[in-house]
């Protein structure tokens, strides 16, 4: 009898073998990786909420999480956290689309400077548009955010230069931009700042084409002044909180999350030394997702969390064993996985209340 392409092929390529055949929670996607991280390197973040996961666990694990705009001596640690010092390596809050990755690195290298400049607030105090969530009570005055903008922005610059591997996790395509430049912000106008003025601000979804040639340009931005620097994309599994689009908001986050996954596959396949890491998968998947999600279907348990960074940590860490993570499993408390959930800072979360 003739023999097809598939014969001989290793398990992991075919559903029964790797997926219908294995025990729930022990499901490895990732058969390899380009580069591991070693324990020397600096290992920089940015992203939507879920990013967060990969920065704390980095952290508690003992490698060089790289934070080069820490918080100032004699600032408590709550103190701290509320001003978002080393939620991210550096202090831009969340960075949810492409486009805002794209112009965080053009504006801290002198390469775009926005026309809208500042928002105020109902009580007067000053917001930089482009993190307004960072300082809790604002600012005093414009010349104070300027003076705290700039020595951010120095700190992106280091951070871009230095770092050794660069974890970023895609988020959402929905966003606000201004009409004059196409500026995008990370909340919509009049939600932490600035007012919403339709002959100002736009609403945009992007196209994935739109947000694989924002990638693109970053990434080759980013090697051009650090060219060693290593990729790591992943997509984050929590979902939309609300969709501006006239249309239900699950085919919404539908879209988004499919348009963000082809473009980590296509910025893969573009540009060397780029990794992509399955979180999304690992969360979302039907066996795993009814643990891993907490009771509003959204945000992820720590369950859900610790599923993905053993899988993580057994592929792209220095010494990784090359046997399949295998998820130990917990007893499962839905009130309290939710409850620590909600400790993860999400600049998204502001809309509900506005």
């Amino acid at each position: 009898m003739a023999r097809g392409p598939y014969n001989n092929l290793p398990p992991h390529r075919f559903w029964r073998a790797a997926v219908s055949s294995v025990p729930p929670f022990a499901v490895d996607p990732i058969v390899s990786t380009p580069f591991t991280i070693g324990a020397a390197d600096r290992v920089a973040s940015a992203g939507s909420c879920f990013a967060q996961h990969v920065a704390k666990r980095l952290q508690a694990s003992g490698y060089v999480y790289y934070v080069p705009e820490s918080a100032p001596p004699g600032l408590s640690a709550s103190a701290a956290a509320q001003r978002n010092f080393s939620v991210f390596s550096c202090r831009y809050g969340n960075i949810y689309t492409t486009a805002q990755l794209r112009q965080t690195f053009d504006r801290a290298f002198g390469r775009l400077t926005p026309e809208i400049d500042a928002w105020t607030r109902p009580d007067g105090r000053i917001v930089d548009p482009y993190r307004p969530l960072i300082e809790p009570d604002g600012y005093k005055t414009i010349e104070a955010m300027h003076a705290a903008r700039e020595e951010h922005l120095r700190h992106v610059r280091e951070m871009f230069e230095r770092l050794d591997v660069f974890v970023f996790t895609l988020g959402q395509t929905e966003h606000w931009r201004a009409r004059s430049d196409g500026v995008v912000v990370p909340v919509a106008p009049g939600v932490s700042g600035g007012a919403f003025d339709e002959s100002t601000y736009e609403f945009h979804n992007a196209r994935a084409t739109e947000a694989l040639d924002d990638m693109l340009a970053f990434i080759d931005s980013l090697r051009a002044i650090n060219p060693k620097s290593r990729v790591i994309l992943s997509v984050s599994p929590v979902s939309l909180l609300a969709t501006y689009e006239d249309r239900h908001a699950l085919v919404a986050n539908c879209y988004t999350k499919s348009a963000l996954r082809v473009v980590a596959e296509e910025v893969c396949r573009a540009r060397p030394s780029i990794a992509y890491f399955p979180s999304y998968e690992i969360i979302t998947a039907p066996f795993n997702a009814a643990r891993a999600f907490a009771e509003d279907q959204r945000e992820v348990t720590d369950v859900g969390v610790e599923m993905a960074m053993q899988t993580f940590f057994a592929h792209f860490t220095e010494g990784a064993r090359k046997t399949p993570a295998r998820f130990q499993s917990a007893t499962f408390d839905a009130a309290s996985e939710f409850a620590r959930a909600s400790n993860i800072v999400c600049d998204e979360v502001a809309i509900e209340g506005s």
